[in-house]
């Protein structure tokens, strides 16, 4: 790993029911020394992607980015990863749906 290089790791995604626009939570291993998690992914409100929510207790944040680099790397790698999770979940009830429907 080089100086200044952002590296994110063993990401995670937990889908949910959506609930006002929150469609699951993200953790992930930053520089492969710092595990973050409770991280919040929304759907944008003009429906054009995802965004993320860091984690909070009343006023206070827990953690988050500090500057944009930091912030375009992470969200990056994680909705990568949502679009893959998510599609995976796609694909795969409609390979069980096709199948039922050969089946019968």
């Amino acid at each position: 790993m080089k100086k200044n290089e952002i590296v994110i790791t063993e990401i995670q995604i937990v889908p949910i029911k959506p609930q006002d626009g929150l469609i699951g939570f993200a953790s992930f291993v930053l520089n492969g020394c710092l595990y973050l998690g409770s991280i919040g992914i929304h759907t944008r409100l003009d429906g054009s992607g995802f965004r993320l929510t860091y984690p909070t207790k009343g006023a206070i944040n827990i953690f988050h980015p500090i500057n944009k680099e930091v912030s375009k790397a992470i969200e990056e790698a994680v909705f990568a990863k949502a679009e893959e999770v998510m599609n995976f979940n796609d694909t795969r009830n409609d390979r069980h749906r096709e199948a039922d429907f050969i089946q019968r």
